[in-house]
């Protein structure tokens, strides 16, 4: 049951910035937050049911808090359409955190 001896994958591909190469050159970092800002912003809105204001006192920009905040909210209605998953937080995406997806709803 052991794999080949070696590399089995290049460093390259561990080292590559991500990526959902939609176009050439691009990174995700293109449009989102750098991986730790985004992860910290995404457990206050979703893992604590934080807000925008608690995501300003952790000392995140603006900016960045209301670009995840929207990309949230604007694909709300993909956890309407899938199936209960595997919960890996304290809060599952489908029955412990559901926000309304008609009239432009928002947490103001």
């Amino acid at each position: 049951m052991k794999g080949p001896s070696g590399t089995i994958i290049p460093e390259n591909i561990i080292t590559k910035a991500p990526t959902a190469e939609l176009r050439p050159n691009q990174k995700d970092s293109d449009s989102l937050p750098d991986y730790p800002v985004l992860d910290a912003i995404l457990t206050i809105l979703i893992d604590e049911d934080g807000s925008m204001n608690d995501c300003l006192k952790a000392g995140y920009k603006k900016r960045d808090i209301t670009k995840v905040e929207s990309l949230i909210y604007s694909s709300e209605y993909k956890r309407f359409q899938s199936a209960p998953g595997t919960r890996l937080t304290q809060r599952a995406f489908w029955l412990d955190r559901r926000y309304p997806i008609v009239n432009k709803w928002r947490d103001k």
